[in-house]
């Protein structure tokens, strides 16, 4: 193994910027190379999602992960010590066997954050980029990134459970030669958006870059949409940015009566009248990516909205990055891509098996850092060749990707629309072939 075999596995509770606490583990090699990774509970969490062991009790309101990180300590560095870090899927898979033979609830946070730190550690351990140990010399496509706009669940009244600041809304920029480029447009796009903003109610960017929306401001989205518009177009993006919506409709479910509340206005709206919004919104706006639009469990009102919209269907909380789930999906037809967030499944070995089976139907994925990836969601998306990923437009998981283009030199490929997913998005992409002549 030449020193790539694990030493040792150690974790603890850290702080986020999710609110709630996360493990993060610290993978050692013989080498001494380190794999540092963390994950953390999401804003909105799909009922699917493999369980996250808590702590409990009163201290950080029962989210406290002081027994997950025990237990990567305790049983897991024993267990796996002295296997070899660049074998991920051996890694990953002895963890599973610990769950299964066990009984015991490690927790997905738990294996997630040592899965990931153990994929580092592989890297490191044989002096290779990230991307480079994912996807080996494939690795070259540069996704179309978006910009946080705005959020904000209560600007019509809240909705059934909470929605952790949903619908939440960004710009996706991708008529541009380079992802630097790109880059580039979603921070004059928003910097733009937060001055109107501002002067509009005073609002400034929260830790994650979107604007909130407080109630009152806006009579519905449509109005927000309006402003977003004005902005793309003052700044000369007209045809090269588009709308990237995140719904996580279920939380705005009323499931008695099968009927949506403060979902968009004030108005509720049954799954019909919910539909046709959307095909609206499409028609009127430059939307280019639509996430969980339905309920979690609601795949045929999915798979009609993806063929009848053209662009780009995420399943979040649909599928939750669980190959049974996405294969139902195919089978029926149920979105166009799977947003990915390792910690919904457990371990990379069981994201990368999913993303495989995706990209053998034709779907695509795309790639979230939410819980707790950082810069390093960078290094996922290009190891997989993501045609996308979720904002990471600006700060350091941008300056990242940014990095990792000038690492590839002309090896880079940025193809813009022609990564989305959708007939009306390619129309976009032969579009910005014309503009450039």
């Amino acid at each position: 193994m030449s020193g790539t075999a694990i030493s040792s596995i150690r974790a603890r509770q850290v702080y986020t910027n999710r609110g709630n606490p996360g493990v993060e583990a610290v993978v050692t090699t013989e080498n001494g190379a380190v794999g540092r990774a963390m994950c953390t509970s999401g804003v909105s969490v799909g009922t699917h999602e493999v369980a996250f062991a808590f702590d409990g009790g009163v201290k950080f309101r029962g989210k406290g992960v002081t027994v997950a990180a025990r237990n990567v300590s305790e049983m897991l560095d024993p267990a796996l010590h002295g296997m070899d870090a660049a074998n991920q899927a051996a890694v990953d898979c002895a963890m599973l066997d610990i769950v299964a033979k066990a009984g015991c609830k490690l927790g997905g946070n738990a294996t997630a954050a040592v899965s990931a730190a153990v994929l580092k550690a592989g890297a490191a351990s044989l002096g290779i980029p990230l991307y480079r140990h994912i996807g080996g010399a494939s690795a070259m496509y540069l996704p179309v990134p978006g910009v946080a706009m705005a959020a904000g669940d209560s600007r019509y009244g809240g909705g059934i459970t909470t929605p952790g600041g949903k619908p939440t809304m960004s710009v996706m920029c991708f008529g541009f030669d380079t992802f630097a480029d790109a880059s580039y447009a979603c921070w004059d796009v928003h910097t733009r958006w937060e001055e109107r903003m501002r002067l509009r109610f005073g609002g400034t960017p929260n830790i994650r870059d979107f604007i909130p929306i407080p109630q009152g401001v806006f009579s519905c989205d449509r109005e927000i949409w309006d402003e977003m518009t004005k902005v793309i177009v003052e700044a000369g993006y007209e045809g090269r940015v588009g709308f990237q919506m995140d719904v996580a409709t279920d939380t705005y479910h009323n499931k008695e009566d099968d009927k949506y509340y403060g979902l968009f206005d004030c108005n509720p709206k049954t799954k019909d009248e919910l539909f046709k919004f959307y095909l609206n919104a499409i028609k009127d706006y430059p939307f280019v990516i639509i996430e969980d639009p339905f309920n979690e469990d609601d795949y045929d009102a999915t798979a009609a909205l993806t063929k009848e919209s053209g662009i780009q269907i995420v399943g979040d909380d649909l599928f939750t990055t669980n190959p049974k789930r996405v294969a139902y999906g195919v089978s029926k037809g149920a979105a166009n891509t799977v947003l990915l967030k390792v910690n919904q499944i457990g371990t990379i070995t069981q994201a990368l098996e999913m993303i495989q089976y995706a990209y053998k139907f034709g779907y695509a994925v795309m790639p979230s850092d939410s819980r707790g990836e950082g810069e390093a969601i960078g290094d996922y998306a290009v190891g997989i060749n993501a045609g996308s990923i979720r904002e990471c437009g600006i700060g350091p998981r941008a300056n990242r990707l940014i990095e990792i283009e000038q690492e590839l030199g002309k090896n880079a490929k940025f193809i813009g629309a022609r990564g989305l997913k959708g007939l009306r998005n390619q129309a976009r992409a032969d579009e910005y072939e014309r503009m450039r002549g």
